[in-house]
């Protein structure tokens, strides 16, 4: 009687592959957000004092908002 063992996870190329997919697919997601986050900083900070205090901010949150640690 013939038995055909169907546990085994996928080795070699496949998960290399893979691997080399999340790789890429990180480090594009990671330039896009540098981007967002350099094209918020450079906006914000053309704004004047005054209009950032319209908008509820101060000038030495302007990394933070960019870093979006106020914005989730």
């Amino acid at each position: 009687m013939a038995a055909f063992d169907t546990s085994r996870t996928t080795y070699g190329v496949a998960s290399f592959a893979n691997r080399t997919a999340l790789l890429i697919s990180d480090l594009i997601t990671s330039a896009i957000s540098w981007n967002d986050s350099r094209i918020t900083r450079k906006a914000l900070a053309g704004l004047t004092d005054r209009e950032l205090a319209d908008i509820g901010l101060e000038r030495g949150a302007i990394e933070d908002v960019a870093r979006s640690v106020f914005i989730r």
